[in-house]
This record gives C-alpha cells, structure tokens and sequence, in this order.
C-alpha cells in the first residue's frame, strides 16, 4: 500500500534552455521548482545551471557553491533532481545530487562520460558501484545521467525503485534512441520514469514521464509537466505482469 509519506507527490520533469549566464539559468530553475506543487519530485536536466561551458570551465565549476545553497533552500517539501559540475581534490566530476528538505541526501559522479562529446577530457569519471536505489521520504529513486541510460547492466542495478530520474543532455540527431530507451526502461523496471532533456538546439526536448505500465507523456512545448505519483500503479503491474521484481 501507499504509505503517507509518499502519498500526494507530483512527478515533475522540467524543459528549458541554458544560457550562458548561470545566475539567470539558476533563476529560471527556482521560478520552475516554486511553481510545483509541495510534495513534488523533480527533474532538470543535465548540467542545467552551466552547459558543458568548457571555455569558463573555473567559472561553471565554482558556481556550483552558488547552486548548491539556493537549491537547497528551495527544496522543503520537495524533491530536487539535477547534475552539477563540481571540483573536488583538483578533478572535475559532473554530479547528480538529490535535494530535499534543506540538505543535499545523495550524491554521485556520472559513471560514464559521453566520449563523443569530449566529456573524457574536461572530468573524471565516478564509480559505477555508486549508482544505487536511495530512498527518499519514503521513494525508492535511482538516477542515469544521460549517456548511462544506454548501459543494460545500471537498469538492472535499478531494479526495485520506484521512480528513475534521467537528467540529460542527449544529442538530437538520437532523438527516438532518447524516446525509446527511457520507455523501455520503465517497462523493464515497471516503474516511473522522468526523464529532462534540455531544449537547446542541439538536444531532443524530449523531456517527459513514463508510467510502469509503458505510457508515456512528453513536455512537448511545457516548462514543466506534473503527473501524479501513485505507487498503486508500479505495484498493480508488478503483480499482474510478474517478472520478479519485488
């Protein structure tokens, strides 16, 4: 059954475009997140705050200190996903982190660096033994950042949550590879997914939640789409299409 806790929650994956001035970028993030209802889990996407800005690369890093205090201020009864670039010990590594009620509860490096895209020379990779479930105010939550989502053995990592959180920054010329993998993945995982995609040029804009059961729904032209978490849902399609996920 749905616990207390976890009743009420709106899934919430964001759309919109990064500029090169981080502070409007970081502004244009909290105007979304105070538009979401209390209790909502939320998306952005990739490295929303900066880009891959590798030409002010000091600059994108240290605005992460900005980032991290008013992100956390704005998560109170709610749940704040994204990635970050941060320097830590003299490397750069892209972070996902999870907000929530003031605190940053979980973070990890992204595993595996998009190599078409020069990641493997600007960052360090993080560990795949750091891609978990953690739970959140009573959600199991996994995240893929990006070019993970196209390695089978995370998915199976994942297995078990509730909700996977894909923040991304993928090229449009892999549009349908965007669209059919974060479906199947919830299909496989019979789980929500919500997936954000930025909606610069060169991305899908293909931001959008799937439900377990498969049905997806995309932002299309929304800065932000809600639906409804209902834990109901994964647990009605692990019975019925039993495939041993407990």
């Amino acid at each position: 059954m749905t616990t207390s806790k976890e009743s009420g929650y709106k899934l919430c994956s964001l759309l919109f475009d990064t500029t090169k001035e981080y502070d409007a970028n970081l502004q244009t993030l909290l105007e979304l997140v105070n538009k979401t209802s209390e209790k909502s889990l939320i998306v952005a996407p990739e490295v929303c705050l900066t880009g891959f800005d590798y030409e002010n690369y000091e600059k994108a890093t240290e605005f992460s200190h900005i980032a991290n205090e008013e992100l956390k201020k704005a998560s109170h009864d709610k749940i704040i996903i994204l990635t970050i670039l941060e320097k830590r010990d003299g490397e750069v590594f892209n972070f996902a982190k999870i907000f929530f009620n003031g605190e940053i509860v979980y973070e990890r490096a992204k595993a595996k660096l998009f190599r078409f895209g020069d990641e493997h020379k600007y960052m360090s990779e993080g560990s795949d033994e750091d891609i978990k479930i953690v739970e959140v105010d009573g959600i199991k939550i996994g995240i893929l950042i990006c070019f993970e989502l196209r390695f089978k053995e995370f998915w199976q990592k994942l297995e078990g949550c509730d909700v996977i959180a894909v923040p991304s920054w993928w090229g449009v010329l892999r549009t349908e590879h965007f669209k059919v993998l974060t479906q199947s993945l919830a299909i496989i995982n019979q789980c929500f997914v919500v997936a954000s995609d930025s909606q610069n040029e060169e991305c899908t804009k293909m931001s959008g939640i799937i439900r377990p059961h498969g049905e997806d729904e995309r932002n299309e032209n929304r800065a932000c789409l809600e639906v409804a978490y209902d834990k109901k849902e994964i647990i009605t399609m692990r019975r019925y299409m039993d495939v041993g996920i407990g």
